[in-house]
């Protein structure tokens, strides 16, 4: 048993997971696993470059993470970053932080290997579980990005769009620097035919309609699934293998899109950082089940940061 640290930086969160990886039973026992929403991808669509105060919130979250590293004294660390830093012209800057404060350099991956994470981690404890049929089809719906993975016991075809919670909100929600409140039909009609697009793209290259189960990661879905439940508050454990129909995911999705701000940060199992970018990620959820006619998601709260501490097992 090795006892790994991984920590996986995306464009709207940074996350942690320190676990006891045993190979020879396929099992992660976790020991720490938090998450801090420090929008790192803020403002990288517009400008090409990470905001000061992006970094800043993000290297405080990683000081947080040294010292929780040190204490459960893991024997290994491995820090992933995802879209925001491989778009950024100042990743370097990024790149610096990071390795001051914990002691390794973070890889900035690229979206084929985020997606072969995001699958063995959503996927390893899969297979012993009633009528979830393969090959699968893993979604990770980021803020920047999603990952889309088609395989069995391996992906057979990945491939990485830029669509996100974090890049749709900003690309078409934001008005005069403030996210419009709700977004109008026209606002929402662009969005979704972005995602159209790239789901257009993805299906280039992954046979999106082949797969027999839908297996949705990140907080956008985990979100709608404690929505769904209408948890009193998040529960990762009533979320975790939790199956949201199409048609509840539908519902969820219009009145997201009817909601203010007000409304969206009233519900019980929403996290602050979430409430304004949670639409945008529920019509990309959405609109994935509608083109590959899933009619339901199964929700898994392991994904790619798991996917991390089992390449250091």
């Amino acid at each position: 048993m090795t006892r790994v640290a991984a920590i996986d930086c995306g464009t709207n969160s940074i996350r942690l997971l320190v676990a006891d990886a045993d190979p020879a039973t396929g099992e992660l026992t976790d020991l720490d696993r938090r998450m801090t929403i420090v929008r790192l991808g803020q403002g990288v669509d517009r400008t090409g470059r990470l905001a000061p105060e992006a970094l800043e919130r993000t290297f405080a979250a990683c000081r947080e993470y040294a010292e929780a590293v040190k204490e459960h004294g893991a024997e290994r660390l491995r820090f992933v970053a995802t879209s925001a830093s491989r778009d950024a012209e100042n990743r370097d800057d990024f790149v610096r932080g990071v390795l001051d404060i914990l002691g390794v350099e973070p890889e900035v991956i690229s979206g084929d290997q985020e997606a072969e994470f995001s699958f063995t981690g959503a996927t390893k404890e899969l297979g012993g579980r009633d009528h979830l049929d393969k090959p699968y089809l893993v979604v990770d719906i980021g803020g920047g990005s999603t990952e889309f993975v088609v395989g069995d016991d391996h992906v057979r075809a990945a491939r990485s769009v830029d669509v996100g919670c974090v890049r749709m909100t900003e690309r078409h929600l934001v008005r005069d620097g403030a996210v419009t409140d709700p977004p109008t039909e026209a606002q929402v009609a662009a969005m979704r035919g972005d995602i159209e697009a790239a789901l257009d793209l993805a299906g280039e290259t992954v046979p999106l309609r082949e797969a027999r189960t839908l297996v949705g990661l990140a907080g956008s879905v985990t979100t709608v699934s404690a929505i769904a439940q209408e948890l009193p508050e998040y529960d990762s454990a009533a979320i975790h293998h939790s199956r949201v129909s199409r048609d509840r995911v539908r519902e969820i999705t219009d009145w997201l899109l009817r909601s203010t701000h007000a409304e969206r940060a009233a519900v019980p199992s929403m996290h602050p950082g979430r409430v304004d970018v949670i639409a945008a990620g529920a019509l990309v959820l959405l609109s994935i089940m509608e083109r590959t006619g899933a009619e339901e998601v199964v929700v898994s709260e392991h994904d790619i940061l798991d996917g991390i501490a089992w390449s250091l097992a």
